[in-house]
């Protein structure tokens, strides 16, 4: 498996001082383990990622750069961030990293900041055909502080067509483009994003949260050197901590860095800049290579034996790591599909399809995606056999007694693929 080699938890101190949450901690851990986790932005980091997230690191403030700080004693917080920046820098191929971002919703508002008014155009996918809150939603403060420009996807290929995102941004002249999406399973050509918003006088941004990993390990096209910015999570496919950073040109450095902090944030999370570095580590190893190939090979087996079965996936496959399934010829909702998955031990989430008719929360769709079990180290044969899986938990998703039949199924195919020691 590609997870190696297990990592012991340790949480006999809490099991004493907090029974309570050491209790809760417990549960999810075995609910981690013995469930098919197919939520696309989840995955499994490494113990030494989990040991660095959980060092000393976490009782250290750090405002500032790397020797430009606002408190003393940082000399040994420089040597973490400074490598986690270089070892950044050299998996993507940037001219700038910043390793600081809390998150990816945040990293997007420090791009935003940097480089726009309130006010400007900010042209992105729409959330409905595929894209992220923070990509000009009018709900999200991407949409309230700036002029969304939306694009989608073609009606019948279900792909972007890229003449029509040019003809929108001729007619829009947005001062941004964001490329990238939370739910497109298929290639971005980053490079034909870079030349349209050149063509208009925008910054080209590319959100990478997704496919960081596929991107880093070469499975995937990279938005380097063309695109002025690039923002990323760095868990999901990158299998990493919960956090994010953001690669930029040189020249735009000293204005990220400043919209990052003091603009929008204190003290950064060295602990998580820790577990950062010790994944971009990782990344560069050919193992994860082979890893993220694999992600991908899971994905196209899972999709293959989907639509075998006769679900219909969206745009007809996946690219990547994710697929969309469109479950209105099998007249169950996403929200119904959820619950009865749930009950099967089968974790996905349900999800909106290109043109959706229903609303958000009781959707068409379910989204999942391939890279928690890759990194548990099941392969195309347990791809088909969650396939088969999750086909009989749809077909009897009013039967509990059905249900049960399959979540023994799961169970057993969880006890062949290990997850963390206790």
């Amino acid at each position: 498996m590609f997870l190696k080699p297990p990592y012991k938890t340790h949480l006999d101190q809490l099991r004493e001082a907090d029974p309570e949450i050491a209790a809760a901690i417990e549960k999810e851990f075995e609910r981690q383990a013995t469930v098919l986790e197919l939520i696309p932005s989840e995955n499994i980091v490494s113990g030494p990622v989990l040991e660095a997230m959980g060092s000393v690191l976490t009782n250290k403030y750090s405002e500032g750069y790397p020797h430009k700080r606002y408190y003393g004693g940082n000399e040994f917080i420089d040597v973490i961030e400074d490598i986690a920046i270089e070892r950044a820098k050299k998996l993507f191929g940037a001219e700038h990293v910043n390793v600081q971002p809390y998150s990816g919703s945040p990293a997007n508002m420090a791009v935003y900041f940097a480089l726009l008014e309130p006010g400007d155009k900010l042209m992105g996918m729409s959330l409905a055909m595929g894209g992220h809150l923070t990509h000009g939603h009018p709900v999200n403060f991407s949409g309230r502080l700036y002029k969304p420009v939306h694009y989608g996807v073609d009606k019948t290929t279900e792909l972007i067509d890229y003449d029509e995102v040019r003809k929108l941004a001729l007619a829009e002249k947005p001062k941004i483009i964001v490329s990238g999406a939370t739910a497109y399973p298929r290639l971005f050509d980053f490079k034909r994003f870079a030349e349209i918003a050149e063509e208009v006088g925008a910054y080209s941004m590319a959100d990478i949260a997704h496919i960081a990993g596929l991107i880093a390990a070469g499975v995937h096209p990279s938005p380097f050197p063309f695109t002025d910015v690039v923002t990323t999570t760095t868990h999901k496919t990158l299998r990493g901590p919960r956090g994010a950073m953001i690669m930029c040109k040189a020249s735009l450095a000293e204005r990220i860095d400043k919209a990052v902090f003091p603009g929008l944030q204190g003290g950064p999370h060295e602990h998580a800049i820790a577990g950062k570095a010790v994944a971009f580590a990782e990344a560069a190893k050919p193992e994860f290579k082979e890893y993220a190939k694999q992600i991908v090979k899971n994905a196209r087996a899972l999709a293959d034996e989907l639509n075998a079965l006769g679900f219909r996936l969206v745009s007809g496959g996946t690219d990547n790591h994710l697929i969309l399934i469109d479950l209105t010829p099998k007249n169950v909702t996403g929200k119904q599909a959820e619950a009865a998955l749930d009950k099967a031990h089968i974790t996905v989430n349900k999800n909106m399809i290109p043109f959706d008719s229903r609303k958000p929360f009781d959707p068409s769709g379910i989204r999942i995606g391939t890279p928690t079990l890759t990194s548990r180290g099941m392969q195309e044969s347990e791809m088909r056999e969650v396939a088969r899986f999750m086909d009989d938990a749809v077909r009897n998703w009013q039967d509990d007694v059905a249900l049960e039949k399959v979540k023994l199924g799961v169970l057993d195919l969880c006890k062949r693929f290990p997850f963390y020691e206790r």
